[in-house]
């Protein structure tokens, strides 16, 4: 070990959390000294600290950390939410800290001028950095006017000069993000007061929490909370994580040893037992799990309604919602028959085509006795038809599922399109399985619902589907078509319906390497590989987005041509009929 280095490291570190003891005359704060931060900038890192100081000192950082998780939950981006939250805290916390402590003002000085000359172009090139660009030129050159967006924005800035409690902060961050960032927030998601009132439980859409124990998801969440405030009072370190995890809202969940060593009971316990025994899963792990997904495991289940352990809360859950979609779906009968019947019948035009012959003219077959006049009159030896049937009329289908916690709001009608399609697919007699996919922790889940070659009763399971966690695509999708891959019909198609937004939440686990970071463009690339990957093998596969149309160019690559972009769920099945028909007639 270099012992100078250490000595440094160490200096830094008491420095940096002296000062925010100091700011803050809390000596049990927790602080984690970024030291790298320091390196490259020792104001933006020593501001950084001020500010936390600060703000723990006058404000309640958890309650305003527990309402950008609350707002995240409900859909907000995190990249403007935070860069607006780091700004309203900084205009309520500089005042005060710096009238106790006029040293302050040079730092904050420093600092922003720091900002400027590294991060301009960066910041530049979204609104709130704009934003912040103009806050900071106010503070080191004096107060002007500027556009009117921005110019509105700073106003509320600046009236939290004199804000009375953490609760105006709040309000003033929700407010300007649903005027400037997002103006349907509300009209989809609910106003600030249904933002706040989402129970502790439900505040990570990923569903972890429902697998730990009292203690271990006490310090998880206090982790949680822990990253957002050091987010909040940070000038610089949001930035550079956004541009990998631009529009993801990536999660680091730190796991214990003991968490680690009870992991598959909880995939037991919560996904239900697996039709594969270990060995025969870790087999398929070390096959599959290579690349982007080494140290990743796969988890092969029916489901927890099907091979339960003990009836928990996560079985009544499950129970609850496979009730809401058989609910849907009795209410919703004539409509479901009729697009059955509809895409039943497109698919039986096409597939009547595929096992009709042509005839043609050959030199052997059935004798036509109108050319028999031709013998050793021309050279043309044609004297039979022969009929030609086509030979590859033979298709097995796979509809893969994201059943990741950003299907949530829409469950019994992604249940429901899947079924049409099963029992569709069913009475015209080709082999189908349909799968959900997951991301718990390092596992990815995948759900049967329907095996290939099922009796038509079994489409109905689907109506277990339920959501939760996160979604790794391309281990997914590789998972799924190494089974298609195995099977003997001629023409193999995949159909995958997704948000168009792999994100996978990151494990740390002690004394073991870690799943690499799954989110943003990275995981966009390993997916858009993957399906590309089964083309050149010679699968067919479609990619069915129904997410958001900011992340149309994600799907679009990933997908390519073979893509279609629903609006609505409802119309899944449709565009996957018309797909099939065009598929099959392209065969004949």
């Amino acid at each position: 070990m270099n012992y100078d280095i250490e000595e440094y490291r160490v200096e830094i570190e008491n420095r940096i959390r002296n000062m925010m003891w100091t700011v803050s005359g809390d000596y049990s704060l927790k602080v984690k000294p970024d030291v790298e931060a320091f390196a490259k900038n020792k104001y933006l890192a020593l501001y950084d600290a001020i500010k936390q100081g600060a703000f723990a000192r006058y404000f309640d950082a958890d309650a305003l950390g527990m309402y950008l998780l609350k707002k995240r939950y409900y859909g907000a981006e995190e990249a403007p939410l935070m860069s607006i939250a780091q700004l309203c805290a900084d205009a309520a916390s500089y005042p005060r800290i710096a009238a106790e402590r006029p040293g302050v003002r040079q730092v904050r000085e420093k600092a922003f001028e720091a900002m400027l000359e590294h991060e301009y172009h960066r910041m530049n090139q979204s609104f709130m950095g704009r934003v912040k660009i103009s806050f900071i030129r106010d503070f080191l050159n004096g107060k002007g006017r500027d556009e009117k967006r921005i110019q509105d924005v700073k106003d509320v800035l600046y009236e939290l000069e004199q804000a009375a409690d953490t609760m105006e902060i709040i309000q003033r961050i929700d407010w300007i993000y649903n005027q400037f960032i997002d103006k349907s927030f509300v009209r989809k998601h609910g106003d600030l007061a249904h933002v706040l009132a989402a129970e502790l439980e439900e505040i990570v859409r990923d569903g972890w929490q429902d697998f730990l124990d009292e203690d271990t998801y006490e310090s998880v969440m206090e982790q949680f909370l822990e990253n957002v405030n050091r987010q909040v009072t940070s000038l610089e370190e949001l930035q550079e994580e956004t541009e990998k995890q631009r529009g993801n809202g990536r999660k680091i969940v730190v796991l214990d040893e003991k968490a680690i060593a009870r992991m598959h009971s909880y995939m037991e316990l919560n996904f239900g037992r697996s039709y594969l025994n270990e060995a025969q899963q870790e087999r398929l792990t070390r096959r599959l799990c290579t690349g982007a997904h080494a140290d990743c495991s796969l988890y092969y289940t029916d489901g927890i309604l099907e091979n339960p352990v003990l009836v928990n809360a996560q079985y009544v859950n499950a129970k609850k919602q496979a009730d809401r979609n058989r609910l849907l779906w009795h209410n919703s009968k004539s409509v479901v028959k009729r697009n059955i019947d509809v895409m039943m019948a497109s698919l039986k035009r096409a597939l009547t085509l595929q096992s009709e012959a042509d005839v043609i003219r050959a030199q052997f077959g059935r004798v036509v006795p109108n050319r028999l006049w031709r013998v050793g009159r021309t050279e043309s030896g044609k004297l039979f038809d022969r009929e030609i049937r086509q030979n590859n009329a033979e298709y097995v289908v796979d509809v893969l599922i994201d059943a990741s916690g950003s299907q949530r709001d829409r469950q019994s009608q992604v249940a429901l399109q899947a079924y049409i399609i099963s029992r569709a697919l069913s009475n015209v007699n080709i082999p189908h399985r349909v799968t959900g996919f997951c991301t718990f922790w390092d596992y990815t889940v995948m759900q049967r619902y329907r095996e290939y070659d099922a009796p038509a009763k079994d489409d109905e399971k689907v109506f277990s589907y339920t959501t939760s966690a996160n979604n790794r695509d391309g281990l997914a999708i590789r998972a799924a078509a190494d089974s298609l891959a195995q099977r003997e019909e001629e023409n193999k198609i995949l159909i995958i319906l997704s948000d168009g937004r792999p994100n996978d939440v990151i494990v740390n686990r002690p004394n073991s390497r870690n799943p690499a970071i799954y989110c943003g463009e990275y995981a966009v690339q390993d997916t858009a590989l993957e399906v590309r990957r089964l083309r050149n093998a010679g699968l067919y596969v479609l990619g069915v987005f129904a997410g958001k149309e900011k992340d149309l160019a994600a799907e679009k690559k990933i997908f390519g041509k073979d893509f279609a972009y629903i609006r609505d769920i409802r119309n899944f099945s449709a565009i996957v009929s018309r797909y099939l028909q065009k598929l099959l007639e392209e065969q004949v």
